[in-house]
């Protein structure tokens, strides 16, 4: 399948962002490793899932909350770009039905508009400057705290998905969807085999 030059550079912004989401996500997790559901929770009171990482208390949050806020709006502006293109160029009906099957059309689609935006919602839901002046935000996830836990399980759900795609990618020769997806350059017959 041979991609625009637009679809490739969202890919790679695209990944360079999500890569420093992921680094900077585990610097915020090392600093309190631990979930809980509603509106507050801290090191003195019970949790929802003590996750089996040490407490990093010191020099973790700072830079990774900034790379992470960075990061995020990096991926919102690139995401957007690519789902209005996509959209307004039909990438996601006739170019994905003719090049993919069903199962990944629906993963691909599930990604694009519902666990992205879930990500965005539980993020924003973060904020204290946003949800002072949007409270319903995080009232509807039941408090910071559950915006927290599940910006937490839709990232695992988003990582899952990044290492089957390239497994997948791995798997049907990656040299070859390497080099598409850099150069636009599909491998003729005779360089497939």
């Amino acid at each position: 399948m041979r991609h625009t030059l637009f679809v490739r550079a969202t890919h790679w912004i695209h990944t360079a962002g999500f890569v420093a989401l992921a680094v900077s996500g585990v610097a915020i997790l090392l600093a309190h490793p631990r979930l809980y559901w509603g509106e507050t929770g801290s090191v003195g009171t019970g949790s929802l899932l003590d996750l089996p990482l040490p407490f990093v208390l010191v020099g973790q949050s700072g830079w990774g909350r900034y790379l992470h806020f960075l990061s995020a709006w990096v991926c919102v502006i690139n995401g957007s770009l690519y789902a209005v293109f996509g959209l307004s160029t039909r990438h996601f009906g006739q170019n994905m039905a003719q090049n993919y099957n069903v199962l990944q059309r629906l993963t691909y689609l599930v990604v694009v508009f519902a666990l992205f935006p879930l990500m965005l919602w539980t993020g924003f839901a973060m904020s204290p400057a946003l949800t002072s002046v949007f409270p319903a935000l995080v009232t509807i996830l039941g408090g910071q705290q559950s915006a927290r836990t599940i910006h937490f399980f839709a990232a695992g759900a988003l990582m899952l998905f990044l290492l089957v795609h390239i497994t997948m990618v791995y798997r049907t020769g990656f040299a070859k969807h390497l080099r598409a997806m850099t150069t636009g350059h599909v491998a003729s017959g005779k360089e497939r085999a």
